[in-house]
């Protein structure tokens, strides 16, 4: 089994900057796309960006492009998201995903998720 925990989270005002951590650990091994999702007040789930295996091929929401990046370091286990001129709509719980290389095209590890409140 894989565990993933978030950090980083925290209260920022509009146009700042915050810097997510996701680290994985147990059967890193098998870990295969990794990804950033989030859930604001009253809405659902949403996916914001993935990365491959490799860390060569990354996708990200519309409503996120152009300001996070996502990027992975397989050496120490971990993902990050680096979120600029962030917007209070960007308020939300941040989770981490994971998925496995026998479930490629399930998203069936999660972290608990760390806030993000960004304020006018």
């Amino acid at each position: 089994q894989v565990q993933l925990v978030e950090s980083g989270g925290g209260l920022v005002q509009a146009g700042g900057s915050l810097r997510l951590s996701c680290a994985a650990s147990g059967r890193t091994f098998s870990i295969d796309v990794m990804g950033w999702f989030r859930q604001g007040p009253g809405r659902d789930r949403e996916f914001v960006a993935r990365v491959s295996r490799s860390g060569g091929s990354t996708v990200y929401a519309d409503s996120v492009k152009g300001r996070f990046t996502i990027s992975r370091d397989n050496a120490k286990n971990t993902v990050y998201l680096q979120m600029n001129s962030l917007k209070p709509e960007d308020t939300a719980v941040y989770y981490c995903a994971a998925t496995t290389l026998t479930a490629p095209n399930s998203w069936d590890t999660w972290g608990q998720g760390t806030q993000v409140t960004v304020s006018p």
